[in-house]
């Protein structure tokens, strides 16, 4: 079967977690948070909030988002933010957070007064300590104005994660979004002056009108501001998104893009942590408490966010049309304060999918997989439960140095294509037949 995927465009979806939203489905009861919560580990959880709002939809984007809000709605959506977060605070019962993270959307996108209520509701009701953990946020350079990156330096975010996508403004039209470079270059030269210790430009590749000689002008463009995380994303063309709506055909430039950005970081002194991030160690940043995500849990606040716990994943409904993005919404402002003690839509993780999850996840960052580790959580032998992983080895897309399974070079390149391969058939089987609003 690897062998067939491999016969495909490697950027088919990006794998990024396991198992995908649309392998979710509702909860039949529902599952009381309470019970959930007293069975897990909570010594080091993720909190995330989800900010659902954005000052347009950008073509390539398959995020629940939108851009129809007003000051009013807006308002409503923060309240229910604070209820929910009252609710599931008390479901948790004393736990700790060793990471917080800030995301949308655009959070940016809200008036000061608002994003100081979020922070509020992070550190006063959760209980999250935004001085002593990470703290991340994410921008856009429209929104990235020097009192909310004052607020935000003050209030402990440490890591500012800005969506650029490209330095040369065609491409950047083409997918439907409207900044400037000079807007982009101010933004991140106000970032740079707000003191951050970590500053992420994300950038893309296998845009309309782009070549690999743009591509390297754009990520020149961003090493000028020395940011401490870089993340190459190739364009995916998805379903009911702007460009996933066009006739055009994709003239394929992704995999010399690719090849060349990499080249480029590595060259710079990066480290290539995941096929898409790229790091650059600053004496500045901050020792990051161990939080380990195949392992520890997440908790999600917000119409969008997620929740992990070992044996069950859970969230609202998935949207990226826009008239059902703004449905879901609508029902999550209106949702009892008692409805946020349960969890009503998700997927519940048995011990074959939590092996997947664990293998997955590990296999696709630059750690790789510890194969004592494994042994020592699940009882078993990762190659007695899953013997095709030594295809890898086989294909030369990864190498065993004793006790570590790590993807080479080769199969980084690849790492979406071996992230869907290792996708259960019944994840597979609920997205195929997941119908996307």
């Amino acid at each position: 079967m690897l062998n067939q995927l491999l016969k495909q465009s490697p950027y088919q979806a990006y794998v990024y977690s396991y198992p995908h939203k649309t392998a979710y489905r509702p909860l039949n009861p529902p599952i009381n948070l309470s019970q959930l919560w007293t069975k897990q580990n909570k010594q080091s959880l993720f909190l995330y909030i989800h900010i659902p709002f954005c000052e347009m939809r950008c073509g390539f984007c398959n995020l629940f988002t939108t851009v129809t809000h007003n000051e009013d709605f807006v308002t409503q959506y923060i309240r229910t933010i604070q209820r929910q977060a009252q609710r599931v605070k008390a479901a948790l019962g004393k736990a700790s957070f060793s990471r917080f993270a800030l995301g949308g959307g655009t959070p940016t996108q809200l008036p000061i007064h608002h994003l100081e209520t979020i922070l509020n509701i992070a550190e006063e009701t959760m209980g999250a300590n935004l001085q002593q953990i990470p703290v991340s946020v994410e921008m856009s350079p429209e929104t990235a104005d020097k009192d909310k990156l004052q607020l935000l330096r003050d209030r402990g975010v440490d890591r500012a994660s800005i969506g650029v996508q490209s330095f040369i403004e065609s491409e950047v039209l083409a997918t439907q979004r409207r900044q400037t470079t000079p807007q982009v270059e101010a933004a991140l030269t106000r970032m740079r002056e707000a003191g951050f210790p970590t500053i992420n430009i994300d950038l893309i590749y296998g845009l309309p009108g782009q070549t690999v000689d743009t591509w390297l002008q754009s990520i020149r463009s961003a090493l000028r501001f020395q940011p401490e995380e870089i993340y190459l994303y190739p364009l995916y063309i998805r379903p009911l998104t702007g460009l996933g709506r066009s006739d055009k055909e994709w003239d394929d430039i992704r995999i010399s893009s690719y090849r060349e950005g990499r080249s480029l970081l590595i060259s710079e002194g990066y480290t290539q942590i995941s096929m898409r991030m790229f790091q650059r160690i600053s004496p500045l940043s901050p020792a990051s408490p161990v939080y380990c995500c195949q392992a520890d849990g997440m908790v999600g606040i917000g119409c969008g966010a997620r929740s992990y716990t070992d044996t069950l994943h859970y969230s609202n409904e998935y949207a990226v049309g826009s008239k059902e993005v703004r449905d879901i919404l609508q029902a999550y402002i209106q949702t009892p304060d008692e409805t946020f003690d349960y969890a009503t839509y998700g997927f519940q993780l048995n011990l074959e999918e939590q092996h997947r999850r664990y293998i997955l996840l590990s296999l696709l960052s630059n750690e790789g997989i510890n194969l004592t580790a494994y042994q020592q959580r699940f009882q078993s032998n990762i190659y007695t439960d899953y013997p095709e992983l030594k295809q890898l080895i086989d294909l030369q897309f990864a190498t065993q140095p004793e006790h570590i399974l790590h993807l080479t070079e080769k199969g980084i390149e690849h790492s979406d294509t071996i992230g869907a391969w290792l996708f259960s058939e019944q994840v597979n089987q609920l997205m195929q037949t997941y119908n996307l609003k």
